[in-house]
């Protein structure tokens, strides 16, 4: 019987990459698609999958969210999260959430297909990344820093940490061949949703969770 799975991602390309990587092999089924976290539930209560692979930074409802509604729902379903992030906080928040497995976004075919198999079993799966992010975390070589809900989508949290780094807006916009008042509505979005009111806070924000360092 093969593996029923939902696929949660709010960026089509990437959504419809691993839709067409999965259809080559004969153990997986792809019963449906999801562009944000309120989305997946739906889906999953229509579909009832055995495994969704979801994506953390989705609007409407985050990743996180939407993982932790899934478990307290369905306790038997498989989530496996992706992400650009290897940021120990969005790790902590998806397993604590429910997850069983975390991979990056720029994992192998074969290390998606593992992770499913593995995860599938019952058995628990982190890629060798994650797994080191988490060791040195318990190991104490990074502060113990209060866990975050990943609220911001992927492209706020890389136009935070773009801030954080120094650079401002025109530089921004100019590398993620955006327009300077695109990423003005951004950095907006990312005070409202972190409760900040200045860049300077943006960038205290950025430290104090280790999205960026001082070194």
């Amino acid at each position: 019987m093969r593996i029923k799975i939902i696929i949660a991602a709010d960026h089509q390309l990437f959504r419809e990459g691993l839709v067409n990587l999965l259809a080559n092999s004969d153990e997986i089924e792809i019963v449906a698609r999801a562009e944000n976290g309120r989305d997946a539930i739906e889906k999953v209560e229509k579909h009832k999958p055995d495994l969704i692979l979801m994506d953390i930074g989705m609007p409407v409802i985050n990743g996180v969210e939407a993982t932790q509604i899934l478990h307290d729902k369905y306790p038997e379903l498989k989530v496996i999260a992706l992400s650009m992030h290897s940021d120990k906080h969005y790790i902590k928040g998806m397993l604590e959430a429910g997850a069983s497995g975390y991979l990056l976004k720029n994992s192998t075919y074969n290390q998606l297909l593992e992770a499913i198999k593995t995860v599938h079993s019952g058995k628990k799966y982190l890629s060798e990344q994650i797994t080191e992010v988490l060791i040195d975390n318990y190991l104490g070589k990074n502060e113990d820093l209060p866990i975050k809900a990943p609220e911001l989508t992927d492209r706020e949290f890389e136009i935070l940490k773009l801030y954080a780094e120094g650079k401002s807006a025109k530089e921004i916009a100019k590398q993620l061949f955006v327009s300077t008042k695109t990423v003005g509505t951004h950095k907006q979005n990312i005070m409202e949703k972190l409760h900040l009111k200045s860049t300077v806070e943006m960038v205290r924000y950025a430290i104090k969770n280790g999205i960026v360092s001082l070194e």
